[in-house]
């Protein structure tokens, strides 16, 4: 899978250190998987759970550093790419709040 963006995550685990290492984890399995859907992405990641959107957007979910932390990401299965489009605490993932900001983003992309 090519993965959009490892900057993303570099920028996560500057700011909590504790991630790094979790995170470099997921890309290199990532980096290295062809999966073609989530039952796939779950012989690598078991915990990874989909969710629909409000606009109707499927984002993949991966618990990273024991569940400290959540990636939020959209799989392109047919062009084999990831979109990591956030990481979060699990305080900020509770709160929700992510899925709207995502749902807007999507909604107004040009």
């Amino acid at each position: 899978m090519r993965i959009i963006s490892r900057k993303t995550l570099r920028n996560f685990w500057e700011r909590y250190s504790d991630s790094e290492e979790a995170l470099k984890r997921w890309y290199e399995v990532t980096r290295k998987a062809r999966w073609s859907s989530l039952p796939e992405v779950r012989q690598d990641f078991p915990t990874a759970d989909s969710l629909k959107l409000s606009n109707g957007k499927i984002v993949t979910i991966f618990n990273v550093a024991g569940n400290k932390y959540r990636l939020v990401s959209a799989i392109h299965y047919d062009k084999q790419k990831v979109f990591t489009l956030q990481i979060l605490t699990h305080q900020e993932y509770d709160k929700e709040r992510w899925k709207e900001q995502l749902s807007y983003v999507q909604r107004h992309k040009s």
